[in-house]
């Protein structure tokens, strides 16, 4: 049986920061996959009314990676108090729920699903 998936959604205050936590994220084997899409945004921030343009930030990966990518963000977002969240995947393709496995566990070069990830 395949492990949980889950969509962890964050926002930066630029294109290149997103890239930069996108890419050592996937590097890092932490998700399988990174979205980037530029936003605008509206919220209250000490009181007052903001409005900025951001990017936010999908990311698919394996459900046990929640820690871990999430103090990987933390540590290295430009924010005081950066959204970080995850929403839980209840259906997904089996083909695409495997990949993301694979690719999320490829550091102990076997798949908790039971198959080996070397390619």
């Amino acid at each position: 049986m395949l492990p949980p998936m889950l969509l962890i959604q964050t926002t930066t205050p630029t294109r290149d920061e997103a890239l930069r936590l996108a890419r050592g994220l996937v590097e890092q084997h932490l998700v399988a996959c990174a979205q980037l899409s530029d936003i605008e945004s509206v919220y209250l921030w000490d009181g007052k009314l903001q409005q900025e343009h951001e990017c936010r930030l999908l990311l698919k990966t394996s459900a046990d990676k929640w820690s871990e990518v999430e103090r990987f963000i933390r540590e290295r977002h430009s924010y005081d108090l950066p959204a970080i969240f995850a929403v839980p995947v209840t259906q997904a393709s089996e083909a695409y729920a495997a990949w993301v496995s694979d690719v999320t566990h490829e550091a102990t070069g076997l798949a908790p699903h039971g198959g080996t990830t070397a390619r």
